[in-house]
């Protein structure tokens, strides 16, 4: 069996074709640095895991779901090549 794809389609690999493996990695590292934070600051297993879940779920969801299909690593680079060169323009009507 044959298939064709066009010459503009981007394949992406995905992890059970859900998640991309950049934004997996992504997730693992800011899942385990909110581990290793409520761990030294937190004792109780219920603040634990409420915490654990507040920060990280809402990461998982972005990445999965993405913004317009967006990738959350795109997203990012976006937002910081905005940072770097925001230009912003105010233009005054003048009056005679």
């Amino acid at each position: 069996m044959k298939f064709i794809f066009p010459q503009n389609y981007r394949f992406k690999n995905k992890l059970f074709g859900i998640i991309e493996y950049s934004a997996l990695i992504l997730n693992f590292i800011w899942d385990l640095f909110i581990f290793i934070l409520i761990q030294l600051f937190f004792d109780s297993l219920n603040v634990k895991i409420f915490i654990f879940v507040i920060f990280c779920l809402p990461v998982l969801l972005f990445s999965i779901i993405g913004f317009n299909h967006e990738s959350i690593l795109s997203i990012f680079r976006y937002l910081m090549q905005y940072i770097k060169s925001e230009k912003l323009y105010l233009y005054g009507k003048k009056t005679p």
